[in-house]
């Protein structure tokens, strides 16, 4: 999943200013417009061992969804091969894939945890 370089943000761009009637110059700052983040989704994907329940407890301990949002999703997962957890920053989807390898190979699961972008 490789991002293209970006540039480093450029610096403040200043409008030259008026000059004052006691020779002193007034620079105006013109404000700059950012992107906001590029966003990426964090799917599990089914496999025929990891258990139903886990995927759950998964998906409500690292994604925050509720009982019946959780079960949701992992039937969509169950029937569809892939279900998306959530939508966040690179860097937080990136973390939340890390921590649910790790969790799912703590417990011997083979459970698969991707993201790519949204």
């Amino acid at each position: 999943m490789s991002d293209t370089p970006r540039q480093p943000p450029a610096p403040p761009v200043v409008k030259p200013g008026r000059e004052d009637v006691d020779g002193t110059t007034t620079l105006e700052r013109v404000p700059q417009k950012t992107e906001p983040p590029r966003l990426y989704q964090v799917l599990l994907l089914n496999d025929d061992f990891t258990p139903m329940e886990f995927v759950v407890m998964v998906l409500q301990e690292f994604f925050r969804h509720d009982l019946d949002t959780a079960t949701q999703i992992m039937l969509k997962i169950h029937h569809e091969g892939r279900g998306v957890c959530g939508v966040f920053t690179k860097d937080v989807a990136a973390t939340k894939v890390e921590l649910v390898l790790a969790a799912a190979r703590r417990a011997g699961h083979p459970l698969q945890c991707i993201m790519e972008a949204a």
